[in-house]
């Protein structure tokens, strides 16, 4: 068996009405990551490359979700399960011979183990269709597997469940594999006779059984492949257990966390043996942690890197690579483009934007460092920034190794601050500052007497003096 003569279908038509929200419902996100991509992401991983999705409500986000990796088809009408997969027909008569995973786009929980070992298990027995099936404790609204001496005879949907039926407690999970031809052959039979009026897929199962074809079904390790939300409700116990099961891993991992309260972390988030997340942590995307390092209270990182050793305290990161033994925050803003280099200490109330800050430097507090190169040991200043857009266009500072920036100096871009170079507190730069030299900008310092009171006098008491 090759997984890679495999087609995968995800139907992703439906709207949610429900999550009352303009997103289809398959792009509503658990741990900041829309449904779709888990179930893609998922498929991907198993060796499953050629997939199409079944568009329908708000088609414009699943296509662009979709464009330059899969297919996407249109489904103009819900007419059910079984229509949508007729909407794909000439894409899987494109793709004839090998089996096709057929799956509903709202449930994200398949693993990439389920999916082979259901294959292995498809394949094996010669099926012409396996269902997916999972035992949980209330199976309501769920359609139920009937079994017979020869495998499964049918998928009953909830609303048409005999008394007895309705007792069986293996599920359908709406994922499907089919032999791609007889799958080809058993669509145009499937028909409306049902209590909904649609084309059910499940009814395929009934229409191959009749044909002498073999149907089983795969009961899963995995339970949580079937589960799926209809309403906020239902997406908040999604993210709940998502949320569970990804901090169980990273504490498998080595992973330390105090507390969990407020700590989501994406599934992509790689965390290192040893690391710790503390309270109010949100990690999203492609975000790295390395070894020993502390990240929290309370801070944000998307598709950030954090070398060893580190430490960061209310941070918000978006884009940019932190060093190994590194001091960030409180209350810092990393922008894209960010990367700064070991040993480096950035203060409270500071903000760095497409800038790279060399070893050992020291941004202390309520400075603005944007579109800059920094070299190594420099020390800047409470107040100091970068000025680096002139409202048309921007421009970028350096500033050599062993400079220190006076407080409240403005370095006006383009401009060079030269190794071992000093600016003067309260100076504003426009010109380069050569190497070992110290630059001041200042206007004369002039004093007018008893300015204050002529000033305020409309404030003050009639006959009070101000002094």
């Amino acid at each position: 068996m090759d997984i890679r003569n495999t087609n995968a279908l995800i139907l992703a038509g439906g709207q949610g009405k429900r999550l009352r929200s303009d997103l289809p419902k398959t792009m509503a996100e658990i741990l900041s990551k829309p449904i779709i991509s888990w179930i893609t992401d998922s498929f991907s991983e198993a060796g499953i490359k050629n997939i199409c999705i079944v568009t329908g409500y708000a088609k414009e986000y699943l296509e662009k979700y979709a464009e330059g990796r899969f297919r996407t088809v249109f489904q103009s009408e819900r007419l059910g399960t079984g229509h949508a997969v007729m909407t794909a027909a000439d894409w899987l008569k494109e793709n004839p011979g090998g089996n096709t995973l057929i799956y509903n786009g709202d449930a994200p929980f398949v693993d990439p183990e389920t999916l082979i070992k259901s294959l292995e298990f498809h394949a094996s027995k010669n099926n012409a269709a396996t269902v997916l099936s999972a035992e949980i404790p209330d199976p309501y609204g769920y359609g139920r597997i009937i079994r017979d001496d020869t495998g499964v005879s049918a998928i009953r949907e909830q609303k048409d469940c005999t008394a007895d039926e309705a007792k069986i407690h293996e599920i359908n999970s709406g994922c499907f594999w089919f032999k791609t031809d007889e799958l080809l052959k058993a669509l145009p039979k499937l028909t409306r006779n049902n209590s909904q009026g649609e084309y059910y897929l499940t009814d395929t199962i009934e229409i191959l059984k009749a044909e002498g074809k073999r149907v089983d079904a795969y009961i899963a390790e995995n339970p949580d492949i079937v589960l799926s939300a209809n309403d906020r409700k239902g997406m908040l116990e999604l993210n709940e257990i998502a949320r569970k099961r990804v901090i169980d891993k990273h504490l498998e991992n080595g992973v330390e966390f105090v507390c969990t309260d407020g700590i989501i972390i994406s599934p992509e988030v790689k965390i290192a043996a040893g690391a710790k997340i503390l309270p109010g942590c949100i990690l999203k995307g492609c975000t790295e942690i390395g070894k020993n390092s502390v990240i929290g209270p309370n801070c944000q990182l998307c598709d950030t890197v954090v070398g060893e050793r580190s430490s960061l305290n209310n941070v918000y990161a978006n884009g940019s690579k932190v060093g190994s033994d590194c001091n960030i925050g409180p209350f810092v803003q990393l922008r894209p483009g960010t990367v700064i280099d070991d040993s480096v200490h950035v203060g409270d109330f500071v903000e760095i934007k497409n800038s790279t800050v060399g070893k050992g430097t020291s941004v202390s507090h309520f400075n603005y460092v944007g579109d800059s190169d920094v070299g190594k040991n420099v020390n800047f200043g409470c107040g100091s920034l970068t000025a680096n857009y002139d409202g048309t266009n921007k421009f970028r500072t350096e500033i050599g190794d062993n400079a220190f920036i006076g407080c409240n100096t403005n370095l006006v871009a383009p401009v060079k601050v030269g190794n071992a170079a000093y600016t003067a507190a309260g100076s504003t730069v426009t010109k380069d500052v050569p190497d070992g030299a110290l630059a001041i900008e200042r206007g004369e310092q002039k004093i007018r007497e008893g300015y204050a009171e002529k000033k305020l006098s409309r404030h003050l008491e009639k006959g009070k003096k101000f002094i």
